[in-house]
């Protein structure tokens, strides 16, 4: 019986090592004083595969000794310790170099199990995308694993939703299989050294068009054995700034860039048809949520638009779409033409006549009086095109829907 059993264990075994060599897939593991597990962890891993590449990040204890024993692995060495991302982004690099086109990394201090090497290269396997990013699910919620360490991993999946949008229950889990390959197109800041980096790279990685997602995995805590160098204040610290300066670029940067990417590649005809007249929002959701993108689009709030529209259209469950379209009304070419508009609005409100073109205001421009007159007419000017033209749109919208119920019918 036990015969049988390490047959069917090796078998296994193979059919993994021959999906390993089919993808150019090695094991990556970055470790720093961890020689009570490194030995395990190495022999583990072996039985899979002897790709692997090792980065040995500064340790100080016997993990050299240790490493001389396992002559056929890929060995970096690293005098003084940078960091687990300084480790990773060195890794990822050799391995690109030695030509694998992925890499699966795991943790040195034992927490994770070799035999889930597997369950990453059958994922990658099965998947159509071939351009994926697969981050072990610890399920740390029923594991025994440390409160403090479940909550930080709650804080952190929390904030990349935030980021991203997509749903991930476990983000700072090292048992990871990245496309190196693919990666090789993204720049990584130089300053994510420590666990920030595995952050970055997720949301770097999704943003450029990576699939993320999470497979199930075990994990063990031996507290007797397991060396963490997570410090929980500097490092939460490190990741906060990160995620701050991510939400800022998803909001100006890619928000922009993934709309007019979407209106580009279906056509603007296409994407007013489907996106606008098309979705299956009622006529009165529709005509508020272009209500708020004129009355944000032509405030003068310049720098914010997209971010307060978007975090309104949320709040308020409008039409995202439909809210950040009409908000473009401020696009660069338009923008003197708004300011004009709101100009000779203010000027009408205040009663004074003053002459408004683009020639005057270059030339005569007064700044207290102008910029006075500007902010009222701006007010003014989004509140009556919200009000007028989200009315209309109701109408429009209506109009629609009844005759699309018609066709339907």
């Amino acid at each position: 019986m036990k015969t049988i059993e390490k047959h069917t264990t090796l078998s296994a075994n193979s059919h993994t090592t021959q999906k390993l060599k089919y993808y150019n897939c090695c094991v990556l593991i970055p470790t720093y004083n961890n020689y009570k597990t490194l030995q395990r962890v190495l022999d583990g891993v072996l039985e899979y595969t002897d790709d692997v590449v090792l980065v040995n990040d500064g340790s100080t204890d016997e993990t050299r000794k240790i490493l001389s024993a396992y002559p056929q692995i890929e060995q970096i060495h690293i005098d003084k310790n940078q960091g687990k991302g300084y480790a990773l982004k060195k890794g990822f690099k050799h391995a690109v170099s030695l030509g694998f086109e992925y890499a699966i990394t795991l943790d040195s201090d034992g927490q994770h199990f070799a035999s889930d090497i597997p369950i990453f290269i059958n994922e990658l396997d099965i998947s159509e995308n071939k351009n994926i990013l697969l981050i072990g699910d610890r399920r740390m919620n029923e594991a025994e694993v440390l409160a403090q360490s479940r909550k930080g991993n709650k804080v952190s999946s929390f904030w990349v939703r935030a980021v991203t949008d997509i749903e991930l229950h476990d983000t700072q889990s090292g048992f990871r299989l990245y496309p190196i390959k693919q990666m090789q197109s993204l720049s990584f800041f130089r300053n994510t050294k420590k666990f920030e980096f595995e952050v970055e790279v997720l949301v770097k990685a999704h943003w450029a068009g990576t699939l993320v997602k999470n497979v199930p995995i075990k994990v063990l805590y031996d507290l007797n054995e397991r060396v963490s160098h997570f410090r929980p204040f500097m490092d939460i610290a490190r990741i906060t700034i990160l995620i701050i300066w991510f939400l800022l670029v998803k909001y100006f940067y890619i928000r922009p860039r993934d709309f007019f990417r979407k209106v580009k590649q279906m056509g603007l005809r296409q994407f007013l048809k489907d996106e606008v007249l098309g979705s299956n929002d009622s006529p009165e959701k529709k005509a508020f949520s272009v209500g708020l993108g004129l009355l944000i689009g032509l405030s003068p709030l310049w720098g914010f638009h997209t971010v307060i529209v978007i975090f309104l259209a949320i709040v308020l469950k409008l039409n995202k779409v439909i809210a950040f379209a009409f908000s473009n009304i401020s696009l660069p070419p338009f923008i003197p033409f708004v300011f004009l508009a709101s100009l000779a609005t203010g000027y009408w409100v205040l009663g004074q006549n003053e002459e408004v073109t683009l020639a005057s205001v270059t030339n005569n421009f007064e700044v207290v009086t102008s910029l006075k007159a500007y902010f009222i007419g701006s007010i003014v000017l989004s509140v009556g095109a919200a009000i007028i033209l989200g009315s209309l749109s109701y109408i429009c919208f209506y109009l629609f829907d009844s005759k699309k119920v018609r066709t339907n019918g």
